[in-house]
């Protein structure tokens, strides 16, 4: 039942937004009794909050099955910011970022984001740091990846207004020009496929 509810929230915070997240409607859309709701949840706060970390849990889930699709691609500069941009897809992420706008003015809301978000950027930088030689600092991997999501994350911020996906790829392929000479920098120049990766280690 819980589980049921948290899937719903999830729902209506895509179809609808977070202002049209309603308990009664999550009870709707769930297929439950209001009282049934209440019993798990007394507030829209209290299932919003629950569901923040529902989101969590499912975004750490698909950085990992993401992972093993990623690594078969042997240009790990190409893996790497598809990738990202494919962690970025889908009603999980739409969910997360309905959340985000939100907290703007909830202060509420903010601070479980706070709490919540960084175990979902380790997750994604964990999942990146298994891709790239071993000589490339952390440092270096962690702040790369911080500026890619910013930039991906305010590109598809804004391509809510114009509801244009197509368009959104189009403006993360130009950033991806940019960032395909520092991860190379940042990989040792040279070293960009798994196979030389592979090679280098055995040697």
């Amino acid at each position: 039942m819980r589980a049921r509810l948290l899937d719903a929230t999830v729902e209506c915070l895509v179809t609808y937004g977070y202002a049209g997240t309603t308990t009664q409607r999550v009870a709707e859309v769930a297929g439950v009794t209001r009282g049934a709701q209440v019993h798990h949840f007394r507030s829209k706060e209290d299932l919003v909050v629950a569901a923040i970390e529902h989101l969590a849990e499912q975004r750490v889930q698909a950085a990992v099955r993401d992972l093993g699709r990623a690594a078969s691609n042997p240009d790990v500069v190409s893996t790497m910011l598809d990738y990202l941009w494919e962690s970025h897809q889908g009603p999980v992420f739409v969910a997360t970022l309905e959340l985000w706008v939100a907290a703007r003015t909830d202060p509420v809301l903010a601070e479980q984001i706070e709490r919540v978000e960084p175990i979902v950027t380790g997750a994604l930088i964990g999942a990146l740091a298994q891709l790239v030689p071993s000589r490339a600092t952390q440092k270096d991997l962690r702040d790369l990846a911080f500026t890619a999501m910013d930039a991906l994350r305010g590109i598809l911020l804004s391509s809510f207004a114009d509801r244009n996906l197509e368009r959104a790829k189009k403006r993360w392929d130009r950033v991806c020009v940019q960032l395909r000479g520092m991860l190379a920098d940042a990989l040792g120049g040279e070293t960009l496929s798994i196979d030389k990766l592979d090679a280098g280690s055995s040697s």
